[in-house]
């Protein structure tokens, strides 16, 4: 019924029209009225609302996986496979102390810095990078949307994106 190249532009786009979707189903449940339906209707929305906004988010994070090498998360820690033993590696979303968004030869990669200075490089179009939102949501004091945002722009060489904030440390 519709057709495959639409069908492929709007795929990137059904998490974030399912997530309208049931906000507009929690706004209708809201006009129904009554002490019962009101605060329901409004929690369908609000939870809706906001799933929606991580949707969108979200979706800056997904590429088609033209970069080298795969993305794992596991147990706390993000895992980079690369062709070249010598790129990849695991760095403890614990230990992690900064996150910065680089452009080498023209392609863009994720810099993940622990506290004992190595450094992990993983492209943006790696396959598995799209969880990657996930993990970093998770991070203390990141503001996803600055995240998201340094994605969407043509962004300079080098861009910091999150640093730990300093009394995250000494936990």
């Amino acid at each position: 019924m519709i057709r495959p190249e639409l069908a492929e532009r709007l795929r990137p786009w059904a998490e974030t029209g399912a997530a309208l979707a049931a906000t507009a189903f929690g706004l209708w449940v809201f006009s129904l009225g009554g002490w019962i339906l009101w605060p329901i209707g409004a929690a369908i929305a609000a939870a809706s609302a906001l799933w929606a906004l991580d949707a969108r988010r979200r979706m800056r994070f997904r590429h088609d996986t033209l970069g080298p090498g795969m993305v794992e998360l596991d147990e706390g820690a993000i895992r980079y496979l690369s062709p070249n033993r010598l790129l990849g590696g695991e760095i403890a979303l614990r230990e992690l102390n900064e996150i910065r968004l680089m452009r080498l030869n023209g392609r863009r990669h994720w810099r993940l810095k622990s506290g004992d200075g190595q450094a992990l490089l993983i492209p943006v179009d790696a396959a598995g990078a799209e969880h990657l939102a996930g993990a970093f949501a998770t991070l203390p004091g990141i503001e996803m949307g600055r995240v998201a945002a340094a994605l969407a722009e043509a962004a300079p060489a080098i861009q910091t994106v999150w640093t730990r904030p300093a009394r995250a440390r000494l936990t």
